[in-house]
Formats: C-alpha cells, structure tokens, sequence
C-alpha cells in the first residue's frame, strides 16, 4: 500500500516538474550583433583608432631614428675605435629594446581601453536583456555569440524567440535590417569582443 502510494506521490512530483517546465519560456540573442550594432560601438571604435593612430606615429618616429643610427654605424664601424664601436653598438641595443618595450605598452594600453570603454556599454545591454526577459516572461535567454574556432551553444532556434529587436527596441535603437539579424542568429557572429557575464 506505501510502496504503491510513494510511487503515485514520485509520480505527481514529475509531472508537475514536466508542466512547469513546459511554462517556461527560452529566447536567445547575440551580445556581439547587438553591441556592434549600437552606435556606441562606433564611436569607441573611432576612440580607439584615434589613440592607436598616435601610437602607431610615435612608433614609426622611434623606427625612424633608429634605422638612421643603425646606417650611420653600418658606414662608419669600420672607422670607429673600439671603445666608440661598443658604445653605439649599446645605444643601438637599448633603443632596439625600448621601441619593442613601448610596442608591447601601447597594445596593452590600447587593450585596457578598450574594456574600460566596453564594460559600460556591455553593462546597458546586460541590464536590458535582463529587463526585456522579464517584461516579455523569459525564464532563460541563451547568448549565440561564438568566437572564432567554438560552437554556439544554441544551434536551432525559432525565429519567435530571438529577443534581439525587443532589446534593441528598450535600448532606443533601430534594428539593423531583418536579414542582418536572422543570418546572425545562431550561425555567425562579428568580431569578438570582450564579454561580460
């Protein structure tokens, strides 16, 4: 009598764990599409390009003056004293290691600031998926975004359930045309970008 009891109660539990599972709703979006879409993304990407462009001067400088001294010494080595040799011969060393120092310190400063200008940004859309999954009744919304060489973990979706014009729509922003956004869902993605959680 318990066992059969036990075995109708294990059965009631499942199914109203199927039919509330059943309720729930799962959408999906790409973060990427949407960031990339967003004119805050050009104007960091025009930020960005900016400060690399004083880099990239500043570096091509330093190169310049060090393949003058480089020319310099090739022609006149023979000429020099020892003591004079060796001394160019450091200079020439320590600018060499300078001009690749600063072009490790520009990249990493160019990288930094771009997650200093990015997180703000990714932080909005954050927000906004999460206002638009509640507005709407999603329990779940998965992110299609793949980077180069990985799956994305929604591989077939309905139409239906991509949020991204709905999140589009909260953040004030036009939607790229529909064709832009159903070929970028789930398969493709552009570029990647730093992502928060």
């Amino acid at each position: 009598m318990k066992t059969k009891f036990f075995a109708s109660l294990i059965a009631a539990i499942m199914f109203v764990g199927i039919t509330a599972n059943a309720q729930q709703k799962i959408g999906y979006t790409n973060v990427d599409f949407i960031l990339n879409s967003l004119p805050d993304a050009k104007d960091i990407e025009t930020k960005l390009k900016t400060e690399k462009a004083q880099y990239d001067k500043l570096l091509q400088d330093k190169v310049a003056d060090f393949q003058k001294k480089y020319e310099d010494y090739q022609k006149n080595a023979a000429t020099m004293s020892p003591v004079i040799k060796a001394d160019r011969e450091k200079e020439l060393q320590n600018q060499n290691n300078a001009i690749q120092e600063f072009q490790q310190n520009s990249e990493g400063a160019l990288q930094q600031k771009q997650q200093q200008l990015l997180a703000p940004v990714l932080d909005k859309i954050d927000k906004t998926i999460k206002d638009v999954a509640k507005e709407n009744g999603y329990t779940y919304v998965f992110n299609t975004d793949a980077g180069p060489g990985t799956t994305p973990i929604l591989l077939v979706a309905p139409d239906a359930d991509n949020i991204s014009d709905l999140v589009f729509k909260k953040l004030g922003v036009t939607p790229p045309a529909k064709t832009a956004a159903t070929t970028n869902t789930p398969a493709t993605t552009p570029a990647a970008t730093p992502k928060k959680n």
